[in-house]
């Protein structure tokens, strides 16, 4: 019996030793494998960095010849300039403005410039000088984005309403979420824009615009005419409640009573609202003050709120300028020479 004691005790010593080396290997291990990830990381950085070391003077000279090319093409290329123009559509135009606005840009990329100088009613030279058009979305307040994102829960489905956050709204809208649109264009000619705008107030017209505009005037005037006819019966009535007054003020039967105060006369009175038809009348007045006001306000397809420049603004990024690009452009390709280079040499000299 003592004697399988100690047999015991050797085993589990053993069994000991064998699970801490094991775990020490595991950590040789995973030290060495994180040791050469740094190591080669670092071989990486030297062998870039020598790569530029010895290749200086050539990155240096190549950068610089592409630089001073780059800088006289940007000298001598035309320049482009650019204005916009903010507007406020009425009568669902703005789904024509887009559409106008991507019919003139096949025209430009078509080159039918007659078709434009007959919109714009400019020479074809001019025409010609236009690069593009666009239209974004105008300026919007936080507060005017929170008002289309209640309304939008508002027509839609709780659950489906649950699913949708504030941000999702902003992101996912559409061109034509906004009531203001920016019209942007583009020319070789700085002082053309305000030429434009006429001809860009004929891209707000259409028949489905027309007939929405001579339907909510039509809907004005019937409005208007049952406002009329309430306010005829309101004056009706009030001159027969001022006729009763009247009658009443000459012959109204006189009461006695006698009170604790002595005797007292009393006259019936015929119960009238003069008051509520004073602010019945005013109300409907002010409804038909809002109705001629709102066919004053939108008497148009659309009003602008902000015109074209007289001269536009010079127009460029940093991706359109040679002396950047050209540099940039020569450093990746002495680095893909390089590579290639690299790669032909290791495949040569490569053994099986």
């Amino acid at each position: 019996m003592s004697d399988k004691i100690p047999d015991q005790n050797n085993s589990e010593e053993v069994d000991l030793g064998q699970l801490f080396t094991l775990i020490g290997n595991a950590f040789n291990k995973l030290f060495s494998f994180i040791a050469s990830i740094f190591k080669t990381i670092f071989s990486v950085i030297v062998l870039t960095l020598k790569a530029f070391i010895v290749n200086f003077k050539i990155i240096v000279i190549t950068m610089i010849i592409a630089g001073v090319l780059g800088f006289f093409l940007d000298k001598y290329k035309p320049n482009l300039y650019s204005s916009t123009m903010l507007v406020k559509p009425y009568f669902d135009s703005k789904y024509q403005l887009v559409n106008t606005i991507n019919y003139y840009n096949a025209l430009l990329e078509s080159e039918e410039y007659g078709t434009l100088s007959k919109v714009f009613s400019l020479e074809e030279e001019e025409v010609k000088e236009i690069s593009t058009f666009e239209v974004n979305p105008g300026p919007e307040t936080e507060n005017e984005q929170i008002v289309q994102y209640n309304n939008f829960l508002k027509s839609v489905d709780s659950v489906y309403a649950s699913e949708i956050t504030f941000d999702d709204f902003v992101e996912n809208r559409s061109i034509y979420s906004g009531e203001l649109f920016e019209i942007k264009v583009f020319s070789y000619k700085k002082d053309i824009f305000q030429k434009l705008e006429e001809g860009l107030g004929g891209s707000f017209t259409n028949v489905y615009s027309e007939k929405k505009m001579k339907k909510r005037d039509s809907l004005i005037s019937i409005q208007k005419e049952n406002i009329m006819e309430q306010l005829r019966g309101v004056a009706s009535l009030q001159n027969v409640y001022i006729k009763v007054l009247e009658e009443e003020s000459k012959s109204a039967p006189t009461e006695v009573s006698i009170g604790g105060e002595g005797l007292t006369f009393n006259k019936d009175k015929t119960q009238t609202k003069e008051f509520e038809l004073l602010n019945t009348e005013i109300k409907l007045r002010n409804e038909l003050k809002a109705l001629d006001e709102q066919k004053v306000e939108e008497d148009v397809f659309f009003d602008v709120i902000a015109s074209f420049q007289q001269v536009g603004s010079r127009d460029i990024e940093w991706h359109q300028m040679y002396k950047l690009i050209f540099p940039i452009l020569a450093f990746v390709f002495l680095c893909f020479v390089y590579l290639t280079n690299r790669l032909v040499r290791f495949v040569k000299q490569y053994e099986a």
